[in-house]
């Protein structure tokens, strides 16, 4: 296994090759769709994990991302985004210092899982909200990385890097007590494989479903990717 840094600048060369379309561009827009009640554009707003700032940029222009890859952030930089190299886990902002954060795709490949959601709470303001998105073990996505595991770049997959899978019960025990579950969406429930978004007329219909199937009380709790969403006490 890779150490994580070096994964994640070795991504970020190809990092944004299909993001701006089909399965991945579907994603992004469920996730900032999720969030959008919970975190005002007009806030001081932290994005923990930010990647080359897809999300960051578009969280409103006090808006502020951490990463721990300087292959990432460089791509950031050049968005005239605001962001900082840091751990999830070990956080250069004081406390209370943001209205509200996010993260996406990032918690699931962070081992000390606590003290990373414990840095998260600490830097939010009391009464702000926090969106983390985790892993969901009860879910396609889960069954499909048991039976394959994913090309990344220059000869790296999804087993270089240490990735998490959890129920929603261990979701909810990693919360700190300042944190308290206000909602949840889950973020791709129902497309089996991500090619089948490019399929034009069977894409817009899949598109169409994990909208209504994220906020579904049947359905969200099966997404690949679980976001709860919680408000500091």
């Amino acid at each position: 296994m890779k150490d994580a840094q070096g994964y994640y600048d070795a991504f970020s060369t190809s990092y944004e090759r299909e993001r701006h379309r089909g399965y991945h561009a579907m994603i992004d827009r469920l996730e900032t769709e999720a969030i959008a009640p919970y975190i005002s554009v007009h806030g001081r707003v932290l994005e923990a994990g930010c990647g080359t700032g897809l999300i960051l940029r578009r969280l409103g222009p006090r808006a502020v991302g951490a990463d721990l890859s300087r292959g990432m952030l460089t791509k950031a930089r050049a968005r005239g985004l605001t962001v900082v190299q840091a751990r999830v886990d070990a956080l250069p902002f004081r406390a209370d210092a943001f209205d509200a954060a996010c993260s996406f795709k990032v918690l699931a490949h962070v081992p000390p899982i606590r003290e990373a959601l414990g840095e998260v709470a600490r830097v939010v303001r009391p009464g702000g909200h926090v969106a983390l998105e985790f892993y969901n073990k009860r879910s396609l996505r889960y069954l499909a990385f048991r039976l394959r595991r994913g090309h990344i770049a220059n000869g790296t997959t999804e087993k270089d890097v240490f990735t998490r899978y959890d129920d929603v019960a261990a979701m909810h025990a990693y919360l700190p007590a300042a944190l308290q579950p206000v909602a949840t969406r889950g973020i791709r429930v129902v497309t089996p494989l991500a090619a089948l978004i490019r399929v034009p007329l069977l894409g817009r219909v899949l598109c169409a479903v994990e909208r209504w199937a994220a906020r579904a009380p049947l359905f969200r709790e099966l997404g690949g990717f679980l976001l709860l969403i919680t408000r500091k006490g």
